[in-house]
């Protein structure tokens, strides 16, 4: 297993007291990371209200309506999350557009820094299998591991099947103009399990891999910090670490130490967000099993 990585509020530290002896790289812009906080924060609400209404007849699901007012309050605050998160990914879509065609930036779509999949994101699977089982080495992650990138295209997966079924069950007079009836039928029962499916994964998959890792373990602090450590860099990242090295750009990547309150805050918001999930983790399998 891998060994767990120095702290990052004790690196941030060493890197003040001694004028930049611990060197921080930047990972994520300010706007990266406010989206992710969109990203995870719709997330969590479009599960704490979609729940109850999947297991509507769970004590705790009738408990949590009767306490903000009804399914109906529950159902408002489910729509009005979905709109926020619809018009995050719009924008983000944009974005990646407006680098890719309008702009020609080179690797949006294909490279290292890109998150397309490609041959190496299928060989550094099949490596860490035989990595876990003890059958070779530990493979070299670039910008992106193949994890990353899979959880990266989850959510469009999410945003077409389980948005575009979540919006025509609220405009369903709209979509019934071309859709046959069994088709609006059907996109109650796509809605509902695609969506149970994307919170069992988020909630456990995502969790585990992101924050709950022997060398992230309790929380990775990057995606709310921006920064990371030279030596986490080097670390998690060897290849992209090295790739910059090489090509004397690494330079161009340094950022400053994050500040004590930062890693404070980001340490509560996550800690809230992973137990929020994990809570209701709990009680989607307690009400689905039972």
């Amino acid at each position: 297993m891998e060994g767990k990585m120095p702290d990052l509020e004790q690196e941030a530290a060493e890197s003040r007291r001694h004028g930049g002896a611990v060197r921080f790289f930047m990972r994520f812009t300010r706007k990266q990371r406010y989206m992710h906080a969109v990203l995870f924060t719709t997330f969590l609400g479009l599960a704490a209200t979609g729940l109850p209404i999947r297991f509507s007849e769970s004590i705790w699901a009738r408990g949590l309506a009767k306490g903000v007012g009804g399914f109906g309050a529950i159902l408002f605050f489910h729509k009005f999350f979905a709109l926020v998160l619809t018009g995050a990914f719009l924008i983000h879509v944009k974005e990646v557009f407006s680098r890719g065609v309008v702009n020609g930036e080179k690797g949006v779509f294909w490279g290292p820094n890109s998150m397309v999949a490609n041959w190496k994101d299928a060989k550094d699977l099949f490596g860490h299998l035989r990595w876990f089982v003890g059958l070779g080495p530990k493979p070299k992650f670039d910008r992106y591991a193949y994890w990353e990138k899979f959880d990266y295209w989850a959510v469009f997966w999410g945003m077409i099947v389980i948005g575009f079924s979540g919006y025509a069950m609220w405009f369903a007079p709209f979509f019934a103009h071309f859709l046959p009836g069994w088709a609006l039928n059907a996109v109650l029962v796509i809605h509902s399990e695609e969506g149970l499916l994307a919170i069992l994964f988020i909630f456990s998959i995502h969790f585990v891999n992101t924050h709950l890792r022997p060398d992230s373990f309790p929380m990775d602090m990057v995606v709310f910090t921006g920064v990371e450590s030279e030596e986490e860099f080097a670390h998690k990242r060897p290849l992209e670490y090295e790739r910059l090295k090489r090509e004397g750009k690494l330079e161009a990547r340094l950022g400053e130490a994050p500040q004590t309150w930062l890693i404070n805050f980001s340490r509560v918001v996550g800690t809230i967000a992973i137990l929020i999930g994990l809570t209701l983790l709990v009680l989607t399998l307690t009400a689905y099993f039972s």
